[in-house]
């Protein structure tokens, strides 16, 4: 098979033929400023409008509770940033140990970064990539700030308890940021009905653009801009807006919420296909994270005693693009964090593949996978002295 076979969404995914025609018209004929006053430059500010609608459609917000910025990371760093400016008094964050770097490090670094004023807690998660709600409400405390935890990790697509931990935060009066990148679009969120203070979203997790983001920031939050600058979202965010891809980034909403139940249907079927037969057919593998409580595209499954680099080489060899991790720490050589919060084993570890499939993905695909990858593994096991070991 000579086309790519692209099984790594989670790190990013192609752009929706249907979104780039969305786009087009905005990089040629509809180049105005949406901040100028004349006819021309209004009629982009009603379509970066039109599109703030349809995203907060998909997600149950008011399209004034979002603020467009240009990726999951700023959005993140903005949403917890933002509280600890707005209640100085309060000197303390608590997030996982398994979130994306775009969070984990820097709650890590929080106390250099603010001059030694803040600290973080956190959390440990169980061997199936779990939280535990009872040791999560034990550390939150009068100086805690805001919680920051992700919907859905990343690495094995474990989804957490928001509403009940969102529910708890906001009895103690503390913000609850959650970064929703992995989540939007895979499954319902209405935040009419839950306490979330703070969510973020990333375009190209989604068929849409790289270097589009949306905040969604609850009315009445209180919130400290992190880019200053213009007039620009409310006076939330300077900058010129990007036009083309919030218009993409709208376009791209639109078709998720009509395409979340085949996501959850025929793509869960398709990845359940895939993980099942590798579990059978290749000896000493193990699924990593939930079984259930898990997002329907994505399946992480540690081969113990091969390395995950090498997998990953082989399967480029036939086109087969997947993963060991965040793509954002892909040049790390050390085991994924997340597994390693989650106790498995080292000669698991680092054998761990992260195939995560979209709706784009077919049955011929995995399929070519399954072919190529007993064989393999066998091929690479054969020159490993664990295995010799092993056996």
């Amino acid at each position: 098979m000579n086309k790519v076979i692209y099984m790594d969404n989670n790190a990013t995914t192609r752009v929706d033929p249907e979104v780039l025609e969305a786009m087009l018209p905005y990089f040629s004929d509809n180049y105005g400023n949406p901040s100028s006053m004349h006819t021309f430059g209004g009629m982009i500010g009603r379509s970066i409008n039109e599109a703030r609608a349809k995203i907060a459609g998909l997600i149950g917000a008011q399209p004034d509770e979002l603020v467009f910025t240009s990726c999951g990371t700023e959005s993140d760093s903005t949403a917890i940033l933002s509280a600890l400016q707005a209640f100085p008094e309060k000197r303390h964050v608590v997030t996982t140990r398994v979130e994306h770097p775009a969070v984990k490090n820097l709650c890590e670094n929080i106390d250099t970064l603010t001059g030694h004023k803040h600290k973080a807690t956190l959390l440990p998660v169980g061997n199936d990539g779990a939280i535990d709600l009872a040791l999560y409400e034990e550390s939150l405390t009068d100086e805690t700030a805001i919680v920051s935890v992700m919907w859905a990790n990343n690495e094995t697509g474990v989804i957490f308890p928001i509403a009940e931990m969102a529910a708890i935060a906001k009895e103690r009066g503390i913000l609850f940021h959650t970064d929703a990148v992995q989540a939007v679009g895979k499954m319902p969120i209405n935040l009419a009905e839950l306490p979330i203070d703070f969510l973020s979203i990333s375009g190209h997790k989604l068929h849409a653009p790289k270097g589009v983001g949306v905040l969604y920031v609850r009315k009445g939050t209180p919130f400290v801009p992190f880019m200053i600058g213009g007039h620009q979202e409310k006076g939330r965010r300077g900058g010129t807006e990007n036009t083309a891809s919030i218009v993409g980034l709208g376009k791209a909403c639109e078709l998720a919420a009509e395409r979340m139940d085949d996501e959850n249907s025929r793509v869960k079927e398709l990845r359940d296909r895939l993980e099942n037969r590798l579990l059978e057919a290749i000896p000493n593998s193990l699924l990593n994270g939930h079984k259930t409580q898990r997002l329907p595209n994505t399946t992480n499954i540690s081969f113990e005693y091969v390395e995950g680099e090498a997998i990953l080489l082989h399967l480029d060899r036939y086109n087969i693009c997947a993963s060991s991790g965040s793509a954002c720490t892909s040049g790390s050589l050390e085991p994924s964090h997340v597994l390693r919060a989650m106790g498995v084993p080292f000669t698991a570890a680092h054998g761990s593949i992260r195939f995560s499939l979209s709706v784009f993905n077919t049955e011929k695909e995995v399929d070519f996978v399954l072919e190529k990858m007993p064989p393999l593994i066998a091929s690479l096991r054969a020159m490993s002295p664990f295995w010799d070991e092993k056996k």
